[in-house]
């Protein structure tokens, strides 16, 4: 078999995804006797390509979907993408706009065949990508937010809300963007510390000589005053409360009136109130029965309530009005003043608080039960800080502003009789009137709500209906997506089957947005939590802990990772760094830890499958058993298939019993951190494994075996290589499976070449037979193999501490060698001075120490003299010895030390320079303060091995 030297993903990973999607290996059948477990994909936006966010999100979820079908469970990862209503609404507008069109000039209907046109181009763009990545989601299912289903279910719950008077319409203070010309709710809002300033205006009494200073942030918005406030309790304007003031810069009176929310500290202690540009105002107004004045229209200008201020920008007009304001001394001062300005979360426009009638969802009721459930762990955070904050929210919770003033979207499903409510044609867009209203509770006035357009009006027989113009917020259709994407409101197979769901992948910033809203939805229409775990990852940032954004500069695109290191490389590498729970910092260089380590897996793959080709006309009949355990005489015999006789017994090496002993921990404690998504520890541990102790150790010690038991060695190497292979894939899925294919191929081109036991059949430790038969279990594919299981009956934890033993001195002979440079290819001998206990295990596996040491002869001693010229070093209580004599020239040495031991000592006064400076460690980044202390602590410990072995060099020791 061709087996490719180097390792390249190009080619690899396109074959195995289609390989997989031609198998249908990712369908989940409703009628399969595997128990299901089921993640819903957090649907992407359309207007999306794939980012890191993105990548790390889907990464987690796809691993966990791997390893529960490799589990044996009937898994369903269902995938789809969202709408996005205002993102995608502004992306086409801007599309549009680059030709000349504006929406107006298309009309409603026309133009929201360009969407539809714009998503059939475009909008899947993003699911393509996530292939790429190696998602393995049932696409057969993938939805849509707004196909026919999940549209039918949009408006099957708004009438049942409704019908509750769970739904309402009101005129209320809500966020609104003027740049998107459409309500926010309070988590669509993004609130950022900036400078801005306090303006100090001058108020002049009515009736009376002076002024009231008042203080503000917003002066543009003074048109829209209808009071002054201060405080009950403030002595200065205790007086004050009832006279009149003339607004500045128009021709209108305001009284002062007291209220206790007022902060006497703040600025002036005297404050405008503006109901309709501000919440707090907005409930004095109510409680005072004040007039609600609108000062701005929708695109955020000016009205006519700012007199000539009409029509100019809110900003400019703030600019203007300030200037007309010194001209007439009515200006007192401005200061500076931290604090926080309100954004839109789609377009970074300020928001402006804006008195608006909309369509509203009376939040409390359906967070009673969401909160009951919370207490009981329903569903579990992890990490579990997450519970608190959730929780928190829950227990705070506002009423839902639904309405979007937008044309894409699900258009909300309430129709107007003109014969019965003029004023419900009047306020399909009311958001230019000024009047506040009450709350519109019900049908009978003119409004009727329903999911199709009836024929004609239940109380007047008015066929002239209209649909309300507002469509709904996103996440209206998102909050339903755990069993809407299954069928419902219909009671179909897959809803049975396959709700509630399992567990949820997603980010911080939406728990409100979206895992709340889910569960008060899976309460409220199906009567159960729609998952029973959340996992809630960090925040991708760059490698300054900036992050990540397209307007920073410094996103880091992973489809250009995938190209140039593959999906393996990428997926490995953030898992890798990726502690539970918290942000990841990525640089570039980050993605060399999973291309190396591909690297590391193909070069140690491709060596034991080459062997394995050459034994094509052998058999393999190892019986593959472990040691008896507990016998002074036992001399780690295999039992037989009667029993521990003496009859069928076999032998492991030390290094056999300690590589299936650390493989069958590995396996305990990556399933047991995949079960508590601990994802990066079960990557650490499978890193650890297989680089530094199966390919730096044991695949090492197999090349000697190999020469001398090719069949046993051969047999071990393939069961740790299928089950690391298996361990791995759901990490790794496309060269873990390049891999095993091969290592199947291999099989049934060689009929005479048996499979290891994890291959055939679980390993039946009470009757070993030979390892023959094909392979029985996993299908043509590693991604529908048998997880492994740990086998207790080949754990040696002695073996742990007599291999630790048999390392520690490798190493400290190597480390002996490399001190006084001598050649790899020149023997030497080495005394081992020890107990008796550590002088057998020495003994026993002399083999591997010659071998891997280049030993010309090994002396193990009970003790041993002093001698001139001997290098020393103690480990594990074994004290190594190597003879110098006729090893180096002395004199060279000697003077090759000392020039070494000037330059390490230079390079120390450097670093211990720079990490006592106060400027260097102010001004350097944490990360270059850390790696200078680390750089002394390395030349510390190369200074004193120098110095040992200047020491081992004098003649008179």
């Amino acid at each position: 078999m061709e087996i490719a030297s180097q390792y390249s993903p190009v080619g690899i990973e396109e074959k195995w995804y289609k390989f997989w999607l031609e198998k249908n290996y990712f369908y989940a059948a409703s009628d399969a006797k595997k128990p299901p477990y089921v993640i819903v994909i957090p649907p992407p936006n359309i207007t999306g390509s794939l980012h890191m966010g993105h990548a790390l999100n889907n990464i987690i979820q796809d691993i966990i979907i791997r390893y529960k079908r490799m589990s044996g469970f009937n898994c369903l990862w269902l995938p789809g993408t969202d709408h996005a209503g205002i993102a995608t609404q502004n992306m086409v507008e801007k599309m549009l706009l680059r030709r000349g069109i504006r929406r107006d000039d298309l009309g409603r209907e026309k133009f929201l065949e360009k969407v539809w046109e714009w998503k059939r181009n475009y909008g899947s763009r993003i699911t393509e990508q996530l292939k790429r990545l190696g998602a393995s989601c049932d696409w057969s299912r993938e939805r849509f937010t707004m196909d026919e289903g999940l549209s039918s279910a949009v408006s099957e719950t708004f009438v049942r809300l409704y019908r509750k008077n769970l739904i309402y319409q009101g005129n209320y203070i809500i966020n609104w963007c003027p740049r998107c010309e459409t309500a926010l709710s309070d988590e669509e809002v993004e609130h950022k510390e900036e400078e801005g300033f306090l303006y100090y205006i001058k108020y002049p009494f009515v009736k009376e000589k002076g002024s009231l200073a008042v203080a503000t942030t917003r002066p543009e918005t003074m048109f829209g005053d209808t009071a002054v406030a201060v405080n009950p309790k403030d002595k200065r304007y205790k007086d004050l409360i009832g006279r009149e003031l003339m607004l500045p810069l128009t021709e209108r009176r305001i009284p002062i009136i007291s209220h206790y929310s007022v902060d006497p500290d703040f600025g002036s202690g005297a404050v405008k109130v503006t109901p309709a540009h501000d919440p707090n105002d907005f409930l004095i107004g109510r409680e005072r029965k004040l007039e609600f004045i609108i000062a701005l229209d929708t695109r955020g200008r000016m009205n006519r309530q700012a007199g000539k201020f009409e029509g100019l920008e809110r900003f400019e007009c703030r600019r203007r009005a300030i200037e007309e304001l010194k001209k007439i001394g009515l200006f007192k001062k401005k200061e500076s003043h931290h604090y926080a300005i309100s954004h839109c979360y789609r377009c970074g426009t300020i928001v402006e608080p804006y008195l608006s009638k909309q369509w509203f969802v009376r939040m409390k009721p359906l967070a009673k039960e969401a909160i009951v459930a919370a207490k009981k762990e329903r569903p579990k955070f992890y990490p579990e800080r997450w519970k608190k904050v959730y929780l928190n929210w829950l227990e705070n919770i506002r009423d839902w502003c639904i309405s979007r003033q937008i044309w894409w979207g699900h258009r909300i499903p309430v129709y107007y009789c003109k014969k019965c409510q003029e004023a419900g044609i009047q306020n399909l867009h009311p958001h230019h009137s000024s009047p506040l209203e009450g709350e519109d509770k019900g049908e009978g006035k003119g409004v009727i709500v329903a999911k199709e357009k009836p024929e004609k009006c239940p109380v007047c027989g008015n066929k002239n209906l209209v649909q309300e113009q507002d469509v709904l917020d996103t996440w209206f259709s998102s909050w339903l997506w755990p069993f809407s994407t299954l069928g419902w409101p219909k009671k179909t197979k897959d809803l049975k089957t396959f709700y509630p769901t399992d567990t949820l992948v997603t980010a911080p910033e939406i728990i409100f947005f979206w895992v709340a809203r889910m569960v008060m939805a899976g309460i409220e229409f199906e009567k159960r939590i729609p998952f029973s775990s959340v996992y809630i990852h960090g925040t991708v940032r760059d490698n300054k802990g900036r992050k990540m954004s397209k307007s920073l500069g410094n996103a880091i695109d992973p489809l250009q990772i995938i190209d140039q290191v593959g999906a393996d490389s990428l997926r490995y590498s953030i898992i890798l760094i990726t502690a539970t729970g918290q942000d990841l910092f990525l640089g570039k260089d980050t993605f060399n830890l999973g291309r190396n380590f591909c690297n590391k897996i193909w070069n140690a793959s491709r060596f034991i499958l080459m062997n394995l080709g050459e034994e094509k006309q052998r058999t393999i009949t190892l019986p593959l058993t472990p040691p008896i355990k507990g016998g002074e005489n036992s001399d780690n015999l295999l039992p037989s298939p009667q029993g521990r006789g003496s009859q069928g017994r076999g032998r492991f090496s030390l290094p056999e019993r300690w590589i299936l002993t650390k493989l069958n921990l590995l396996i305990e404690e990556v399933t047991k951190s995949l079960n508590s998504f601990r994802f990066n520890e079960a990557a650490h541990s499978l890193y650890e494994f297989f680089w530094h102790q199966f390919c730096d150790w044991y695949l090492e010690i197999a090349k000697i075996s190999l020469k001398k038991e090719k069949e046993k060695a051969l047999s071990l190497l393939v069961y740790v290589l299928d089950n690391s292979l298996r361990l791995l894939h759901p990490f790794m899925p496309f060269i873990t499976e390049e891999i095993w294919q091969k290592l199947k191929d291999i099989q049934n081109s060689h009929p005479h070449l048996s499979p290891p036991p994890s291959m055939g059949r679980n390993l039946d430790v009470s009757s070993p037979p030979p390892l023959r038969g094909r392979i029985k279990e996993g299908g043509g594919s590693i991604m529908v193999a048998e997880w492994p299981k740990p086998n207790k009956e080949l754990i040696d934890k002695d073996s742990l501490a007599q291999m630790d033993i048999l390392i520690e001195v490798i190493v400290c002979i190597r480390d002996l060698r490399a001190r006084f440079h001598i050649k790899p290819s020149q023997a030497i001998t080495i005394i081992l001075v020890a107990r008796k206990k550590e002088r057998e295990i020495l003994k026993e596996n002399s083999l591997y120490l010659k071998a891997l040491c280049r030993l010309k002869e090994l002396k193990l001693k009970k003790s041993f003299p002093r001698e001139k010229l001997q290098a020393r070093s103690l480990v594990k209580g074994i004290e190594v010895i190597l003879p110098l004599a006729g090893l180096i020239d002395l004199e060279i040495e000697k003077k090759r030390l000392h020039q070494e031991i000037v330059k390490a000592e230079k390079e120390m006064a450097l670093t211990e320079h720079k990490l006592k400076s106060k400027d260097f460690l102010k001004k350097a980044p944490e990360s270059i303060v850390l790696k200078e202390r680390e750089k002394g602590k390395s030349i510390s410990e190369k200074l004193k091995k120098l110095k040992e072995a200047t020491d081992f060099l004098r003649e008179d020791k």
